[in-house]
């Protein structure tokens, strides 16, 4: 028996079809963890899975024939370890069963499900969908939480479900060309609206939303900081570069009482204040100060500083505030 071996891909499409269904068996339980599997054809198409590590996220393409995996006791109490895995369907359909819960995955739809619990899994034609495998204790959401969604299906049209799906089928798009510290970055997003999502479905939202968010929030506004010269910084810009719709990164921002583009004004504004105070920005003029930190319109610009400081940028520039540190560095 032999397995074709290319970084991270595993395929059986090298051997006879007598030999794929053992081989298959080994691929599955080597990407996943040990199952079952029954194949459903009398000579078995060839299979092929492609994954990619993306920090505590496995995420792989699964393309095979018809077949029939399921977790049973005995692999359960052979297997001290316990994932959840996240099934984005993309071709043909599955038959999904957990927790007393039998759903019918169609393309663009989605499910959870628990290694730690009875599972079976039905494919009843060629199928494709791509995996996210990861440590039970990496989802911060409650176990009867949990434990109610498994075997639910999550549509990717409307709403949270949409963002969830959209976000982690890009993710995979994406996956091979992440360094490590960029994918361990996007598996924890990931991962918080995966719990996001749950805790809405569970009626926990406004409990629990605001801590769960805390760290997308976190790596939003970094991206915003190291982005806050550019003209065109915008939250149609930001919740691309986070695959994210625009509706959640105004959530976000909602859950601290302000918006996304007040935010950004405000830094703004605070670094132009601090550079009118050096010595430098009187010889390059506050029209300059201002376009270095994103604002286009000098009017504009100085309109939202006396809105702010209750003072115009040249004044300020000259007078400051009293008590206000002037510093000699150079902008």
């Amino acid at each position: 028996m032999s397995i074709t071996l290319s970084t991270s891909t595993l395929s059986t499409s090298q051997l006879s079809a007598s030999d794929r269904a053992e081989c298959w068996h080994e691929v599955v339980a080597r990407t996943f963890m040990p199952l079952d599997v029954k194949l459903l054809e009398n000579e078995p198409s060839p299979g092929t899975i492609v994954s990619n590590q993306l920090g505590v996220l496995r995420v792989s393409r699964v393309q095979a024939g018809p077949q029939v995996v399921t977790r049973s006791k005995r692999l359960i109490a052979r297997d001290g370890q316990r994932f959840l895995t996240l099934s984005l369907q993309r071709r043909g359909t599955a038959m999904q069963e957990q927790d007393g819960r039998e759903s019918l995955v169609k393309p663009r739809e989605f499910t959870i499900s628990d290694s730690s619990r009875l599972f079976r899994k039905k494919l009843e034609s060629d199928f494709c969908f791509t995996s996210f495998h990861f440590p039970r204790e990496e989802l911060r959401v409650r176990e009867e939480d949990l434990r109610a969604l498994t075997a639910t299906v999550f549509t990717s049209d409307t709403g949270s479900a949409a963002l969830v799906a959209t976000y982690f089928a890009r993710m995979a798009r994406e996956a091979a060309g992440f360094d490590a510290a960029v994918g361990r970055q996007f598996a924890a997003t990931g991962l918080d609206l995966l719990a996001l999502l749950i805790d809405e479905r569970s009626g926990r939202f406004t409990s629990q939303a605001p801590e769960l968010a805390a760290a997308t929030l976190v790596r939003v506004k970094d991206h915003i900081m190291r982005n806050l010269s550019r003209p065109d910084l915008s939250p149609s810009t930001i919740s691309e570069a986070h695959f994210m719709s625009v509706r959640y990164l105004h959530k976000l921002f909602g859950l601290e009482g302000t918006t996304v583009g007040r935010w950004i004004q405000m830094q703004r504004l605070e670094r132009c204040r601090r550079d009118l105070l050096r010595p430098a920005a009187v010889g390059i003029g506050v029209a300059a100060v201002a376009r270095r930190w994103g604002f286009v319109s000098p009017s504009h610009f100085s309109r939202v500083f006396r809105a702010a400081y209750g003072m115009t940028p040249r004044e300020w520039q000259v007078h400051g505030l009293p008590g206000e540190r002037r510093t000699t560095e150079e902008l």
